[in-house]
């Protein structure tokens, strides 16, 4: 096996993970952070994703798919649970017949907005070990990284 490098994570070296092992960690722990307010709302992760992506705005299906990165079949399961649980809605698409759209019920606007708070108040508080003057510098950088990745996957 190879030698490891001070900054890569143990066992990761033979796995090509070796350059910024901080980001995989910070990837956990963010998963792991988000994941846990939404269990603690009685949600999945992906149900808050799904919550969050249609916003104040019905979405169609399509376009939710696309947002969530998920195959169509797999988002209808994921929007059958939620709409069981009432926490959203389908209805047709304007303008067009064949598609379906989906919007929040107001049971699903409160879930998450509940949601969004939680998940804002605990990442506040993993930003809260930063020193204050980093913190706006911290969040300039990591927006860069998700622009950046976002138009990777546009490309």
């Amino acid at each position: 096996m190879p030698a490891e490098t001070p900054d890569a994570l143990p066992g990761c070296v033979a796995h090509g993970i070796g350059g910024m092992p901080e980001l995989v960690e910070l990837a956990v722990v963010l998963t792991a952070t988000v994941a846990r307010v939404a269990e603690q709302h009685e949600l999945t992760p992906m149900q808050g994703r799904l919550l969050c992506g249609l916003g104040d705005q019905p979405q169609r299906m399509v376009d939710l798919a696309q947002l969530l990165g998920i195959e169509k079949a797999a988002l209808t399961g994921l929007v059958d649970r939620a709409e069981r649980r009432g926490l959203l809605e389908r209805g047709p698409a304007p303008g067009d017949r064949r598609a379906v759209q989906v919007s929040l019920t107001d049971a699903g606007t409160q879930a998450v907005a509940a949601f969004e708070a939680g998940v804002t108040s605990a990442l506040d508080g993993l930003l809260a070990t930063l020193p204050a003057g980093d913190r706006p510098e911290f969040r300039r950088l990591a927006s860069a990284v998700v622009l950046a990745a976002r138009g990777a996957r546009a490309a």
